[in-house]
């Protein structure tokens, strides 16, 4: 019985399944030698020889999953960037890491904190997909105090360009002289958005740090560090998915 060639390449570690729809879209994909772009087709995975980018794709033998703290200024992608700016892949280089994983979803290149990496493509699916409305808390320091009334605003939720955004929960942590810094849970993945909603409420965002997703936390993992997810952590978020 055959599978969708885009679940297939996640199930290698490769890339998540929204990437691999992405590369046969791209024509790096082939199958059996012939360039494929069709993103429902289904192969046997025990006949057919597939390739991406070159490279003939071979199911994983174990399931990794890492927590890493990546830093600003890195891009949340592997490969080299066409403009020169740093990606995982030259984090990985510098700190030594040699797991073939990939990121399961992003963080902005000026934002930091929790990333999840992991060669298992059904569960960066599960974790990624809007239907999950799995929750992602950060710590953001805005510019200016935030003061009682628009904090209550925050609280009800705002009309953004392409979407309403109402936070899951959102509380200050605590009042600086000229910025506040803000603890905010939502479960919406679309780009930069909790940097938008704040700049819509005139607190331009001045740093952002992911604190966790799902029931994976940071916890005190430094800058450029990783480790492997603790069972308890990730077999929560499992759940959270809805994945057996």
């Amino acid at each position: 019985m055959g599978i969708r060639l885009n679940k297939f390449i996640a199930s290698t570690g490769y890339c998540s399944r929204r990437k691999a729809d992405q590369l046969i879209q791209e024509r790096k994909v082939k199958v059996n030698g012939k360039v494929v772009t069709e993103l429902g087709l289904k192969i046997n995975p025990d006949k057919d020889k597939v390739e991406v980018e070159g490279k003939v794709l071979k199911p994983v033998q174990k399931n990794v999953y890492i927590k890493l703290y990546k830093p600003r200024g890195y891009l949340t992608q592997l490969g080299k960037d066409k403009f020169g700016r740093k990606t995982l892949s030259d984090l990985f280089e510098e700190i030594g890491f040699k797991e073939k994983v990939f990121p399961a979803g992003r963080l902005d290149y000026d934002s930091e904190g929790l990333l999840i990496l992991t060669n298992d493509g059904e569960f960066a699916n599960k974790l990624m997909h809007p239907k999950n409305k799995v929750p992602k808390t950060y710590i953001v320091e805005v510019k200016r105090r935030v003061n009682l009334d628009t904090f209550n605003s925050m609280r009800k939720g705002k009309q953004l360009e392409d979407t309403f955004l109402k936070p899951d929960d959102i509380k200050i942590i605590k009042k600086k002289r000229n910025s506040t810094i803000l603890e905010i849970t939502i479960h919406s993945g679309q780009k930069r958005i909790v940097r938008r909603f704040m700049a819509a409420f005139g607190h331009p965002v001045i740093r952002l740090i992911r604190i966790s997703v799902g029931r994976i936390k940071l916890n005190n993992l430094k800058p450029k560090e990783w480790e492997y997810i603790p069972e308890k952590e990730l077999q929560r978020t499992i759940k959270m998915t809805g994945r057996s």
